[in-house]
This record gives C-alpha cells, structure tokens and sequence, in this order.
C-alpha cells in the first residue's frame, strides 16, 4: 500500500519515466508471447528457440532502464528523518523493487491483452496475413507457458532494482587507502616506514594517529597534474568565482579491458569475412564482443573527453565542464557506450535482415525500436541523475556568483565533447562490423 501510495503521489516527470518502463516491458512481454506464438505455429523448435534467444536483447534493455529510473526516483531517496518512522534503506529498496515490478507488470497485461486482440481471442476477428505466423490464431494459447514468459520482466527488473540499490556500508577511500598492516599483523593508519625501536617510542603511536586522523579527514589541496590552483578563474561579468566540484583521483579502470575487448572483436569479424563464413556463428559472436568492448570504454573515454577538455590553460567555463565530466564519468560514460554499441550492432544487423519471411518485418523493427529507445531513455535518465547529484554544486556556484548562462554553456560544451569522441568512434566500428556480415 505504501509503494502504491508512494507511485501515486510521485510528480509529472517521475510518472512519465515510470509510463517509459512499462511501456518498454509491454513490447517486450509481446516479443516473448510472439517467440510463443510461432513455437505453436511452427514444428522447427531451433528457429523458435533462436527467436526466443533474440528476445534477451529487449529484455536486458527493458531491465537497464528499469534500474535507471529506480536511481532517479526521489520518493525511495533517503533523507533524514525517514528512519525514525521505519523507512530505512532496506525499506525503501523494497519500495523501490516493487513500484518497478508494478510498472513492469502493467505492461505485461496490456502486451498480454493487445495478442489476445490481435489473434481473435476476445472479438472472434483475428488479424490475417503475415502475422498468423507468429499469433498461431485458431489454436488454443498455452496461458501457463504464456504467463511464465510475462513474469520474465517484472521479476528481472525488479531483482536487478534491489540488487542496484541494495544499501552498503559507507567506507571512505581516504580511510582504506590510508590503512597498513603494521609489525606483527596490527592495523595502523600511517602507511610510512620506521626505523627499527621506534615502534615502541613512548608517545609516537598517539602522534601518528593523530596524524592519521588529520589525513583522512582533511581535503586535498591540489591535484596531481595541477590544475587545482587554476580553480579560482573569472567568471563571464569578471567576478572571481571559486569552482567547487570535486576533483576526480583515478580514472575508470574498464578502458583497458574494453580496448581488448574492442579489438577483438574486430579481429574475429575480419577474420570470419575472409574465410567467406559471413552469418556464421562466429560472425555474430564478433559483433557481441564489439559491442561489449565499446559498453566498456564508454566511462573511460568520457574521463578522458573532460581531461582533455582542461588542456592547455584552461578557463572558468573549461575547467567546470571538464571537472563534472570526469566526476559524471561512470554515470555517463556507461549508458553512452551502450547507446554506441547498439547504433553500431543495428547497422551492422541491417544487412542480416530476411526480406523472405514477412512476419519478421514488424517485430524486427519492434525489437530495433525497443533497444534503441531503451538505450537512449537510460542515457537521458542518468544525465538527470546527475543533475541531481551536481544541484548542491550548482547551487554553490548560484551563490558565487556565477551566471545561469555559464553553466548552460559549460553542458553543452561537455554535450559536444562527448559527441564530438564517441561519433566517429561509432560509425568507424558500425562500418567494420558491417562489412565482414554484410558480405
């Protein structure tokens, strides 16, 4: 009751994002009733099997912008105050779990009702043509297979909510990094070598930890690359202005991986187009891990777009978009690549497509629709997200001072940054994995 409560009373934008999750789980509870239908219209049980198997792409989309709009939603946040009426974080990751499984099953039920309508089940006038292939009309439907294939999205999306936001300890990483083992197995907090007897030295253990106590707590001053002292910059109206996000340390850690990835990739779909076995498993095994190796540089090169974005004397306006854009590079990066991946893997699919069978038409293009707006639909929702975590930040630089239209010009500076990189990148690899499938 209170997850209903909670749904109801959610504001225009949060109910529009939540109406996108179920109808992203209604097409994909029609693509699986669909893999169902031509399984009872059709003996081969390895084309149904491989139809089923094609609907894993719309599913793992639907469940991504599942947990998209599950971070974003502001009535499951913590705040202060909501434990002391028992909605700990334990609680409102089950309300969260459940506000997604009840938009996911609205979905299925009005998937479920539209293939009923389309074979004839409810007004007795099924829909003729090329759909009879996979509505089987005039045969009864299986209702426990066919409502097992609907429980798919809403239990997925659902887990994989209260796994995303299952609560964790906080543990700083000034805390972490500061710790050492000391002799003989004991933790201490300063990681600096002593001489033999000092360990012992009466009163050094309560300097250090006083000294440890200092590290951790304490910001640091500067940065490595220096760039934090070119902070205090001039605004547009020429008041000085103090940027206050907070400096990125490390970079994301899959660029590597996903540059290995990438090129393998690659090398597997050349390698199948010149033994001449285009279409072939391997050819399609090639494409999966393209379009893994680019989900996995896109954090990676969006730190490295607000890096290069602070080159070279950089100014208020490229120092602010430079510093959100590493600090965002995870939150960003990951849904971007992903949206990379799947305009690279359409075009490449393109040329793959059976004009022979014309009931795959309308639920190939369902599917490409499916994807797709998944994708970009995550990738705008976390851009909310963000602006969620950067209002504290945005609001601090309102007091400073700084003009709205600064910090207008400093996301779309980090927009064409960003397209700027990963366009060319995807239509470079659209290009090479189109030619190896397409012959």
């Amino acid at each position: 009751m209170l997850a209903l409560r909670l749904t109801l009373g959610a504001q225009p934008a949060v109910q529009i994002r939540r109406l996108l999750v179920a109808g992203a789980s209604g097409g994909t509870g029609f693509l699986l009733l669909s893999a169902l239908g031509h399984a009872m219209s059709h003996p081969d049980p390895a084309a149904s099997a491989l139809r089923l198997a094609w609907c894993t792409a719309p599913l793992a989309a639907t469940v991504y912008l599942a947990v998209a709009v599950a971070r974003t939603d502001p009535a499951t946040r913590p705040r202060p105050g909501l434990s002391a009426v028992g909605l700990g974080p334990v609680k409102l990751m089950a309300i969260s779990a459940a506000t997604t499984a009840a938009s996911c099953l609205l979905g299925s039920v009005l998937a479920l009702l539209v293939f009923l309508q389309l074979r004839g089940d409810l007004t007795g006038m099924p829909l003729g043509g090329g759909a009879q292939q996979f509505l089987a009309a005039g045969r009864p439907l299986p209702l426990p297979a066919a409502l097992t294939l609907l429980a798919l999205v809403p239990l997925s999306a659902s887990a994989a909510v209260a796994v995303s936001l299952r609560p964790t300890e906080p543990v700083t990483g000034a805390g972490r990094a500061a710790r050492a083992y000391g002799r003989f197995g004991a933790y201490r907090r300063t990681p600096a070598l002593e001489s033999f007897g000092a360990y012992g030295r009466f009163g050094r253990q309560l300097g250090a930890a006083a000294r440890g106590r200092r590290t951790v707590t304490e910001a640091p001053a500067r940065e490595e690359d220096g760039t934090q002292d070119e902070a205090a910059e001039e605004t547009a109206d020429g008041s000085p202005a103090v940027v206050p996000p907070p400096v990125p340390t490390a970079a994301p850690s899959g660029l590597p991986w996903g540059v290995a990835v990438l090129a393998v990739g690659l090398a597997v779909e050349a390698l199948t187009s010149r033994t001449g076995s285009e279409g072939s498993p391997a050819a399609f095994l090639g494409l999966a891990l393209t379009s893994l190796g680019l989900a996995l540089v896109g954090p990676g090169l969006a730190h490295l777009c607000g890096r290069l974005l602070q080159a070279v004397r950089p100014g208020a306006l490229r120092l602010l978009a430079g510093r959100v854009l590493m600090t965002e590079a995870t939150r960003i990066g990951r849904p971007l690549g992903v949206v990379c991946a799947v305009v690279s893997a359409a075009y490449a699919m393109a040329s793959l497509h059976d004009r022979d069978d014309p009931s795959a038409g309308p639920l190939v293009v369902l599917g490409v629709l499916l994807v797709a707006g998944c994708t970009v639909a995550t990738l705008l929702t976390a851009a909310v997200e963000a602006k969620q975590a950067h209002a504290d930040t945005t609001a601090s630089l309102r007091r400073l001072g700084a003009p709205a239209g600064t910090l207008r010009r400093a996301a779309a500076l980090r927009a064409v940054a960003l397209l700027a990189l990963f366009g060319p990148l995807t239509v470079a690899v659209a290009e090479l994995s189109a030619w190896p499938l397409g012959g």
